[in-house]
This record gives structure tokens, sequence and C-alpha cells, in this order.
């Protein structure tokens, strides 16, 4: 057997963490990475593997590449985080901030093609050489390296420059002020948003995102505040991306969008909250370069 059961236990988390950037899922990668598995033990080639690491990481990319486009011929969308099972969800959350991975990175590569994401994320992310991508893709050098380019275009900053703080005089939120509510929010600092919301702001969300009987309007900062604190956990997993053209922050846990937080300002403070479900339809585009994802 050209690899033994101990250069595939030390090459697994690798191996996991490239899957997982692949299909972004923690349970689709784990059964990538087993098939990896099944084929390097019933590979009936008796030679020597010089780099182990880096065969396995061939197969279990072509394993993926595999699963991605399946998906496309089922016609499947980017998964909403309604559509995965909890303890799937769970998952997804714990590689994410485990291992430190951009959370909005996660739902804009759903936004690319299998061979786009494929080359994305073993040159752009885990420095994969060039020929060892086009090995996996079964292409070309030259063909690898446009996918990966073709990828970072689409990831790349839909409008540069259009979401600059203190604007409100353009009819934008200050975002400025807009960061500092969530901020605040995500440590359930009451206090502090208080002192950002306007007396007379509202929360107006969809009945879907609420516990059953949860009022879909709620009125004044301090009640506001108050119900906010209850919800820090989804908001912790919020991070700020354009949604159909619109900066927002995105509730996305484990990578998979769930809701939106639409927020406007005036006067220095936060008039008006607006969740809603995220949407198979909604796009999703950087504000930032790719470096600060």
């Amino acid at each position: 057997m050209p690899i033994t059961v101990e250069e595939f236990a030390t090459a697994r988390p690798h191996l996991l963490s490239v899957a997982h950037r692949m299909l972004g899922s923690a349970h689709d990668a784990q059964d990538a990475v087993q098939t990896a598995w099944v084929r390097a033990a019933t590979a009936r080639s008796s030679a020597s593997i010089e780099n182990p690491s880096a065969w396995l990481t061939t197969v279990t990319a072509r394993v993926c590449l595999d699963e991605l486009r399946a998906r496309r011929r089922r016609n499947e969308g980017p998964l909403l985080a309604d559509a995965v099972p909890a303890a799937d969800l769970a998952a997804d959350e714990t590689v994410l901030r485990s291992e430190d991975v951009s959370r909005a990175l996660m739902v804009l590569l759903d936004r690319l093609t299998p061979p786009q994401r494929v080359a994305y994320v073993l040159h752009d992310l885990f420095s994969t050489p060039f020929d060892r991508v086009a090995e996996v893709l079964a292409t070309t050098v030259p063909n690898a390296k446009q996918h990966a380019s073709r990828a970072r275009r689409r990831l790349a900053p839909a409008r540069p420059g259009a979401e600059e703080t203190g604007a409100e005089e353009t009819g934008r939120p200050d975002q400025r002020i807009v960061d500092a509510f969530m901020a605040a929010a995500r440590t359930g600092d009451t206090r502090r948003m208080i002192q950002l919301l306007a007396p007379d702001s509202v929360r107006d969300a969809e009945a879907a995102l609420l516990p059953h009987g949860g009022r879909t309007t709620v009125t004044g900062a301090t009640d506001i505040a108050a119900e906010t604190a209850h919800f820090r956990d989804r908001i912790r997993a919020a991070c700020r991306l354009a949604v159909n053209g619109t900066p927002m922050y995105v509730i996305a846990p484990g990578g998979h969008p769930f809701a939106t937080i639409g927020i406007n300002t005036a006067s220095g403070q936060v008039t008006r909250i607006t969740l809603r479900p995220a949407r198979a339809d909604d796009r999703f585009d950087a504000l930032e370069p790719l470096a600060a994802l």
C-alpha cells in the first residue's frame, strides 16, 4: 500500500481543512477525506510516494471537485442555514472558530464554479503549486491559473470605496455607528447599545426569525437593547457583506447565510434595524479586499 495509516493520520487535519473550504461543510469534508483514504488504501501501485500529504491532498481535492460538480448537476444552490441540520451547523461553526476561518469568505466561496473554487482554495488558501492544481483539474497550468484568477475577480469587492464612514448626507448609514452598535450587540452591552440607539428607534423582524410569539416590531432604545442582548450568540455569527448591492451584516452560522441585518442611522444614532431571512436568490459580494476577509 503506497500510503500508510500513520501517514494518513498525520495528513488528515490538513485534508479536512482543505475539504471544508472546498465543500463548505465539515460533515461533507469528513466524507471526502474518508473517500480519499479508501482510494489510497485500495490503490494497487507498489511504488513509494515521495510526499504522502501532497498526494492525499490531490486525491481529496479530486473527490471534492466531483462532489461540487454533482451539486451543480443536481442544480443545488448554496445551503442556507435553515436547510442544514443543527448538528452539522454546530460542527461547521466549530471549524470556523477553531481554525479562525473567515465567515464572509465561506459565504462568498459559494459564488464560484467548481473549478474556480478548487483552484482558489488550493492555490490561494493553501499555497498549492499550479502544476498540482492543474493535475487535480485535469487541465493545463495556464488554465488552472485562469480559474484562480476568475475566482479572485468574483470574490473582489463589487463597489470598492462605496461604503465610506460618515456618509449620512448621501443617504447611506454611518458605518462607524453601525459597527459600534454591532460590537456592543456581540457582547450584550445594553448600556452602550442604548447610547447608540435613538430614543424612538425601531426594530423590525420577520416572524420566521423570532421565537414563537415574539414581537415583530420593537420600539424604543431600552427595549431594543434588552432584546438584542438575548440574541448575542446569533450576532457573534455575523459578518459584513454587500447583499444585493447594499452593505449590511449577514448572520451566517458555520458560513451558511441565515438572516440579514440592515441598520439605518441619523444624527449619529441608530434609527432602525431590519432583520429578514436570507433568501436563495440573494447576491452576496465582498465589501473589503480578500486579504482583509
